[in-house]
């Protein structure tokens, strides 16, 4: 009965940082492998995290940017499984105006392929964060993707 209750919750936290399904059938339709039309979060690497862990998205065609004038407000943060916000990584190496180690909290980016860092600690304490299984949430104009990361320490 204690594992039922358990799988319970980790589905009800796992409603909540998922959109709904008609944000999901707006401009940007969502697949299962974490992409959507001009939008793609990857898998973070290495994952199981040990110490610190890349993660890399694209925002619009990277290849072919149409629109590249155009900027776009993007933010990720990683949560634990009680959704809680943990940290907010930063932006690896500069982009256009905006520096190389920025929070990457409600940026303006223009399309192209990015990749953050994240250093496996708290951001309010700076310490390590527990073992166990984390989201990452990337946000972009309003539309959400979510993976989830092992950390083993």
């Amino acid at each position: 009965m204690k594992h039922l209750w358990r799988a319970l919750f980790v589905v009800l936290v796992l409603g909540a940082f998922m959109p709904s399904r008609s944000a999901a059938q707006g401009a940007t339709s969502q697949t299962g492998g974490g992409q959507g039309a001009g939008l793609q979060l990857g898998q973070n690497f290495p994952n199981p995290v040990n110490q610190d862990t890349r993660i890399r998205f694209v925002i619009g065609d990277a290849q072919d940017c149409t629109d590249s004038g155009r900027q776009h407000r993007v933010s990720l943060r990683i949560y634990n499984l009680l959704a809680q916000q943990v940290a907010v990584p930063v932006l690896q190496g500069g982009v256009g105006n905006v520096a190389g180690g920025e929070p990457l909290e409600s940026l303006l980016l223009t399309c192209g392929e990015y990749i953050v860092y994240w250093d496996g600690k708290y951001s309010q304490t700076g310490e390590d964060v527990a073992s166990g299984i984390y989201l990452y949430r990337l946000e972009v104009d309003g539309k959400v993707l979510v993976k989830k990361m092992i950390v083993r320490k």
